[in-house]
Parts: structure tokens; C-alpha cells; sequence
């Protein structure tokens, strides 16, 4: 295994080790907060259980739930393999974000049948669906990865100009 490849692997182990600590602490903080807390005018710190996946899509009961940790593990095997095969640092921090993420949120799922999110920003414009610190490292890692193909990759348009 590369550099890349470990930076990447490390990255994710310590997303998913940050994670899985925010969550036992504010599971435990928020039993105490079931309305929430007012953090600024725009945020709150909330539980939210989330059975779903992004905005709460494909809700269920037990069918879904074992389907989605199927889903998510096939393509977080999948993109695991991927890192394992990449030599630029900055694919594999795109890769070991959405890894580490991913692996988080598969925890969430396995342990107690639904993704914990906490963070609930209302904007002026709209008001955001409550998020996780794995669902941030998915969003980073997927916009690593857009930039990385865009701009990086050898087949990447802008270098045949």
C-alpha cells in the first residue's frame, strides 16, 4: 500500500473514531435537551433519529434499515478498494472522508437502527435537515472527489484544451 493510500485509510479511521465519540457524548447530553439547544439564531444543537438517508429519504422499519447498511457497505467496500489502487494524496482524502463518513453512519445503523444527527441550521431561505459530523466528512469527501475529476484527472477536459 502507497502513502496515499494510508493517508486515506488513517483519514477515515479517525473520522470514524471522532464520530462515533461525538455521538455517544451527545446522545447522552441531548436526553437532557429534548427540545434542543439554541446555540445562535440560525443553529440548534437537536436529536434527530434518522432512518432514512439524505433528508430522510427511503424511511423505514427493519427491511429498510438492513438494506441501507447493505447499500452502504457494498459501496464503501467498493470505494475502499478504489483507495487502495490511488497514488494522489488529494484522491484519497476525498475517498477517506466519504469512507470514514460512510462507516459512521453504517455504525449509527447497525448499533441503534437509525443515524443520529444533531446539527440544524435554519437559514433564511430555507431551513436544512438536521446532519451529523459523517454526514460533513460524505459532503467534503464528494466535493474532493468532483474537484479531483474535474480539474485533476488525466482525462479531465480542461487538459485537452
Amino acid at each position: 500500500m502507497n502513502s496515499a493510500s494510508l493517508k486515506g485509510i488513517v483519514l477515515a479511521g479517525l473520522i470514524i473514531a471522532i464520530d462515533q465519540a461525538f455521538k455517544i457524548y451527545m446522545v447522552d447530553f441531548m436526553a437532557n435537551h429534548p427540545f434542543g439547544i439554541e446555540v445562535t439564531s440560525f443553529f440548534r444543537l437537536v436529536m434527530v433519529w434518522n432512518s432514512g438517508v439524505s433528508f430522510g429519504m427511503f424511511s423505514g422499519g427493519e427491511t429498510t434499515r438492513w438494506i441501507l447498511i447493505g447499500v452502504s457497505s457494498c459501496v464503501t467496500v467498493g470505494l475502499l478498494v478504489w483507495l487502495t489502487r490511488v497514488s494522489q494524496t488529494f484522491l484519497a482524502i476525498g475517498l477517506g472522508s466519504v469512507i470514514g463518513g460512510a462507516v459512521g453512519n453504517i455504525i449509527d445503523r447497525i448499533h441503534f437502527g437509525k443515524v443520529a444527527d444533531f446539527f440544524d441550521f435554519d437559514l433564511i431561505f430555507m431551513r436544512w435537515p438536521a446532519f451529523n459530523i459523517a454526514d460533513m466528512a460524505i459532503v467534503f469527501g464528494v466535493c474532493v472527489l468532483l474537484v479531483d475529476s474535474l480539474f485533476f484527472d488525466d482525462k479531465s477536459s480542461k487538459k485537452e484544451i
